[in-house]
């Protein structure tokens, strides 16, 4: 009898014949496993030169040096009268110093008359000093050469053979701007790495620089999945909803700094789909989709990333937002592909934690990371057991303290809204009491 009990208890014995064993349960992926494996399968996009205007929003790929100076003339910085200081002093009202006019001089001007002693020459903002003039003389401390004597609110128009009156003393080389003092030949103006702005492109054009090496912001295509979904505007039928994870993922994209292309919603067709991804994989460094991850009759996504070959499909311990999908479409070489869930909450906390890093990595970006602050909640948490949890919350800086927004369900936009933050609860805590310190995840930095 021992015998025999012992061979009906072998796992063959216990199962039917020809029946598989029941297959392992997935592997249930953290967090910070996922965004490692998906950071490092991406890298920096390869810098090329671009138009400056094109470059706006890029990062330099090179330390950019001044060829030559910064202004690069002496030129005034008022009208006036360009003049020698010793021809001013002791200039007044009741004895001003009575110069003749030699000549006027633009923006721009090309020919300049010399000043010599006991003359000057009307000069305009931004024009070159002329040879001889040591300063100048505001117009507002002349009069205008009018012949009254009193100081002029303007300039007027060249009169043969005029003469101006300085009423005050001018300070050797006051209001000059010097060639040079803004930036100086072979200085080094901006660091490679720096994102490119307003400012620092009129720098660059100012140095007369017309194109620069960038690291090019990424191409980022988006697109919804589902029959259900109509576009914003459009009647909603029974069982359908306004599409509005596309707008939201592709506005978030280009606030992380990509080109971002909303290609809207894709029904659930498996060749409609296929022909989508094949129209836009031409212009994108990354494809970000939302719906079809999970397990459904209907989920059409997984069956296309899948014929492609290289996209894999998880869960990760987390919630909201448990089903991923990355890899590259077309190989190794391919186009990298985020695959979200549909839940509108779950998407958006998944492009926070997972594709933002990507594109802000393809930007050569050096704070990949939305900033993490600890933050005392006011309210008890709950959180289930083995998952991170992401609640929506309303972050106070003043007094150091977080509060959830409205309830942990997926769907609940009104309350993402409002959010400003990400209150954090590890895998390993199911409750938090009240006046508990958090991490919080800030979304508005």
């Amino acid at each position: 009898m021992t015998g025999s009990t012992e061979h009906s208890t072998t796992p063959a014995a216990c199962c039917d014949a020809g029946t598989d064993p029941a297959p392992a349960a997935p592997r249930l992926w953290t967090v910070d496993e996922h965004l490692a494996d998906v950071l490092a399968a991406v890298g920096p996009l390869p810098a090329i030169e671009l138009q400056l205007l094109d470059a706006q929003g890029c990062r330099l790929d090179e330390d950019v040096v001044a060829d030559g100076d910064l202004p690069p003339f002496d030129n005034s910085s008022m009208d006036g009268y360009a003049v020698r200081t010793a021809d001013t002093e002791g200039a007044t009202d009741a004895y001003p110093s009575v110069l003749p006019v030699v000549g006027d001089i633009a923006a721009g001007a090309g020919e300049l008359p010399r000043v010599g002693p006991g003359q000057a020459a009307r000069i305009m903002t931004g024009a070159p000093l002329p040879p001889g003039a040591t300063a100048v003389a505001p117009v507002e401390w002349t009069d205008g050469g009018t012949g009254t004597g009193v100081a002029a609110a303007a300039m007027t128009a060249p009169v043969p053979d005029e003469e101006v009156r300085v009423l005050r003393p001018v300070a050797e080389g006051a209001h000059i701007r010097r060639a040079g003092s803004d930036v100086a030949a072979g200085t080094k103006v901006l660091d490679a790495g720096t994102r490119l702005g307003p400012t620092q492109l009129g720098l660059l054009a100012a140095i007369g620089r017309a194109t620069v090496k960038v690291r090019p912001r990424p191409r980022v295509v988006v697109l919804s999945t589902g029959s259900e979904l109509v576009q914003p505007g459009e009647p909603v039928g029974p069982g359908q909803i306004a599409d509005s994870n596309s707008f939201t993922l592709t506005a978030a994209a280009q606030e992380a700094g990509a080109i971002a292309y909303r290609v809207g919603a894709v029904p659930d067709d498996a060749d409609r789909l296929r022909a989508v991804l094949e129209d836009q994989l031409g212009r994108a460094d990354l494809i970000v989709t939302s719906g079809g991850v999970s397990v459904g009759a209907y989920d059409v996504v997984k069956e296309v990333f899948e014929s492609y070959g290289g996209v894999d499909f998880r869960k990760l311990r987390m919630q909201p937002g448990k089903p991923q999908g990355f890899g590259r479409i077309g190989g190794a070489a391919g186009v990298p592909l985020l695959a979200l869930p549909g839940n509108p909450v779950s998407a958006y906390i998944s492009f926070e934690l997972f594709v933002r890093p990507v594109i802000r990595t393809m930007l050569g970006a050096p704070d990949v990371h939305r900033p993490v602050v600890r933050a005392l909640c006011p309210v008890a948490l709950r959180s289930p057991a083995g998952r991170r949890q992401f609640l929506r919350g309303r972050h106070s800086a003043a007094d150091g303290t977080v509060e959830p927004v409205g309830g942990a369900g997926s769907h609940l936009v009104g309350a993402l809204a409002r959010a400003d933050c990400l209150i954090t609860v590890p895998e390993d805590v199911t409750e938090l009491p009240a006046g508990s310190e958090v991490d919080v995840v800030l979304l508005d930095s």
